[in-house]
């Protein structure tokens, strides 16, 4: 974290200039508009004071009194974080997306308890984007919590701090007298106390705190944090209040549809524009060149309409005549049978190349060779893409769902052809990301299109649409070979990466190796090479990216090394893990993979799943474990199998290390929401494509599991260590389908080494 100190000086010149930076419209939706008043929170103005935005390790941020409007006299900024009204209700803004992990509320939580205040008074609202006050404001690779939590506490301690010192000085006692909770300051030995509430407008004219002065709370001073709390946002979810994107209103808008070719990389060369301009309902139709980036616009045609149903009909109408010269003709079968054909001829050039692995291979004891593969996979969230976008007063005005706006905003500005500093982008909650959303095409879309539209559009894509335009997971092929020494240790692993490759040189976004697996998969004498193949078609971040498939290929092999070895699969991992090999340490001196903490949970799940136990004829226990996203995670599946290939989950068990919990409740759902996605994605779920087109186009040829077919009863566990806390949307994703898949192996006898498993014939038991 950066320690550089920046200010804004308080002067109506810079009121100006950010007013400019985040102007915005009346809406029909109250929860979605900002105003003047709303304005002034997001820029850290209260009734006594404007926000003064400085880095404090992390970039937290306290209040300096100003003369501003009386109407705003209820509520003080203590800072860019944290309102207090005179009825002790606390306003949280939350700087990242909510995209469903929970963030809002861990947020919350976690300022709160630094602040010790009482969490019923909690309002927690989202904070528009404005990186200049918030710094970071994304969201994706399980970074939200580890990336802000410093920033967090500071702001929560740096609040108390300057209400500490009005009570201090009203009461003309010692600060370190003055004791904090539940919102109210207590001095002892006078027997005097104070709500927080009633001392906002004071604390707002205190001097702001010199960061080394904050003293954060240590785990076992945590009131809050650890704690089961229902999400900020479920009442309004559950009800159908507007919170999404797709739920923006404003007045005058219109709605737009974008269709681009079905072969990544095709051009318009023309359109039935009278046709569609003369459907009921249609205001507009005009071809777009784009920017010719997938991340940022393609080529295609724009139908703008008075409701969305209208430009849905006039886009099934629709008629492009398509320049095709450059676009995709990828096939995936074929990519496969060239995959196939490759794999046994292993590289030059090495990726990583440790110890004699030919000489361990000579004096083996046993060597073990295999040919995993996995498909390509669709993000596929409930809500589509979509963008609302307004162009007036020379200001890209935008409500977007995404999962990094930061990334998103210079790309915006290109495809709008405006300076950076005419977009304001305002967050909504997410419908699902999982990695889809970190890719911001639509929004630039959305601007493209505003350019040309003199009313506020939402662009709103398809179901079709999604599945076509998406950034998929790369499918991957890895040929292994392994050596077993004397001992029945594992002494030399080999691995030929097959992948791709979009520009010919390095690999296509999300198709690299994982380095996770050079921290966790460690042998004495070990060589990876990697063999690309050229692919047009878009790929990208998918869950626990790299992990999500490359774990089930290396945790597979690892269980067919031990069944060679002839050793028990958990003692095999941990002394596999155990090894001292220096040459793979970790090099980024973030990376905090720890041999203990991963032993640590191979131990606690064979433990709880009863590892060893006797189970009947058909039934079978599996294990597996990942480190990931900087968790170190276990995770063990008991099944059965029958004749007809039929699994009946009896039980997942999910076992991390991902620091202190911040909402126990939370994370117990994203262990079990995480699981679940993953054994879905293992049984069903992958994108097929011959020619550049997409094969699957929606729900009904992409089998996400179905609520009767869920498993019963997934029971996480977690190690609370005194380590940073580390995400969790990703880390319980990736050990589920080698743990499946050793499950299935314990139960029949029959080795899984291509995903889904329902093209190999098994299905799920309800």
């Amino acid at each position: 974290m950066a320690d550089t100190q920046s200010g804004f000086a308080r002067s109506d010149a810079y009121l100006s200039a950010l007013m400019r930076e985040v102007r915005a419209v009346p809406t029909a939706n109250a929860s979605l508009a900002m105003g003047r008043r709303t304005f002034f929170k997001l820029a850290g103005a209260g009734a006594a004071g404007l926000v003064l935005g400085f880095h404090l390790g992390g970039r937290a941020f306290a209040a300096e009194t100003a003369n501003v409007d009386t109407a705003d006299a209820r509520d003080q900024a203590l800072n860019a974080f944290i309102r207090i009204a005179p009825d002790n209700t606390i306003t949280i803004y939350s700087k990242c997306p909510e995209i469903g992990q929970g963030i809002k509320t861990s947020f919350g939580v976690i300022i709160a308890d630094e602040l010790d205040a009482d969490w019923n008074h909690v309002v927690m609202e989202q904070a528009d984007i404005n990186p200049k006050v918030y710094g970071s404001q994304g969201a994706g690779g399980s970074t939200s919590i580890p990336h802000a939590w410093d920033q967090l506490r500071q702001a929560g301690a740096g609040a108390k701090a300057m209400l500490v010192a009005a009570a201090a000085q009203a009461w003309a006692v010692e600060p370190s007298r003055i004791t904090a909770e539940d919102s109210v300051l207590t001095h002892a030995a006078s027997g005097r106390s104070a709500t927080y509430g009633s001392l906002a407008a004071a604390a707002a004219k205190m001097p702001v705190p010199d960061p080394k002065s904050l003293k954060l709370k240590s785990r076992a001073d945590y009131r809050l944090i650890g704690k089961r709390y229902r999400g900020v946002d479920d009442p309004k979810v559950v009800t159908g209040q507007p919170l999404f994107g797709i739920d923006v209103q404003l007045p005058g808008m219109v709605y737009a549809t974008f269709t681009k070719c079905l072969a990544a990389g095709g051009k318009v060369r023309s359109f039935n524009v009278d046709a569609i301009k003369a459907q009921r309902g249609v205001l507009d139709a005009f071809a777009v060149d784009g920017t010719g980036m997938m991340v940022e616009v393609m080529p295609g045609v724009a139908i703008i309409a008075r409701d969305t149903w209208s430009a849905f009909q006039a886009k099934d109408k629709l008629v492009v005549d398509w320049d095709l010269s450059a676009a995709s003709n990828d096939s995936t079968s074929q990519f496969s049978a060239e995959a196939g054909r490759l794999a046994a001829s292993f590289p030059e050039k090495r990726d990583d190349n440790v110890g004699d692995v030919d000489a361990s291979f000579a004096n083996a004891a046993k060597t073990v060779e295999a040919y995993y593969e996995y498909p390509f996979a669709a993000h596929v969230p409930l809500e589509p893409m979509n963008t609302t976008a307004h162009w007036h007063d020379g200001v890209m005005e935008m409500w977007v769902p995404t999962q990094q706006p930061d990334r998103g905003l210079p790309l915006v500005a290109k495809a709008a052809g405006i300076a950076p500093e005419k977009v304001v982008m305002h967050q909504t909650r997410v419908g699902g990301g999982f990695g889809r959303r970190l890719v911001n095409d639509y929004a630039c879309e959305a601007a493209a299109i505003a350019r040309r539209v003199n009313a506020p559009v939402k662009l709103q894509w398809t179901r079709e649409d999604d599945f076509a335009h998406d950034f998929y997971r790369p499918a991957g092929y890895h040929q292994f070979k392994g050596a077993i020494d004397k001992g029945g240790r594992l002494d030399a692993w080999q691995e030929h990466f097959i992948t791709f490759t979009a520009d010919g040189k390095k690999e296509a976004s999300g198709a690299n190796l994982t380095d996770n697996l050079r921290y966790s998969i460690k042998a004495p004498n070990l060589r990876r090479a990697k063999t690309m193949l050229p692919l047009k078609i878009p790929t990208g971040a998918w869950r626990a990216p790299g992990d999500n498939a490359q774990v089930f290929a290396a945790q597979g092999f690892m269980h067919e090394l031990s069944v060679a070895a002839g050793r028990d699969h958990v003692e095999f991992l941990l002394d596999a893990v155990n090894r001292d090999v220096p040459e793979l340490a970790p090099k980024d001196k973030s990376v905090n993979f720890s041999p203990k903490r991963a032993s640590d949970v191979i131990r606690m799940c064979a433990d709880k799943a009863g590892w060893g136990k006797t189970l009947p004829k058909g039934s079978g226990l599996g294990l597996a474990w990942c480190y990931s996203h900087a968790g170190h995670v276990a995770q063990a599946v008991e099944l059965s199998v029958d004749a007809n290939r039929r699994i009946r989950i009896a039980r997942i068990l999910v076992v991390l290390d991902v620091g202190p919990i911040i909402d126990m409740a939370g994370s117990e759902a994203q262990a079990q929401g995480a699981s679940t996605d993953a054994l879905s994605t293992a049984m069903g779920l992958k994108i097929s494509f011959e020619n550049g087109r997409i094969g699957e186009q929606n729900y009904n040829a992409y089998p996400i599991l179905r609520m009767p077919f869920a498993p019963m009863t997934i029971d996480p566990y977690f190690i609370q260590s005194d380590n940073p806390p580390t995400g969790m949307g990703e880390p319980a994703f990736p050990a589920l389908a080698p743990a499946l898949g050793n499950a299935i192996f314990a139960a029949t006898g029959e080795r899984v080494r291509k995903l889904p498993l329902r093209d190999l014939g098994y299905s799920l038991g309800a």
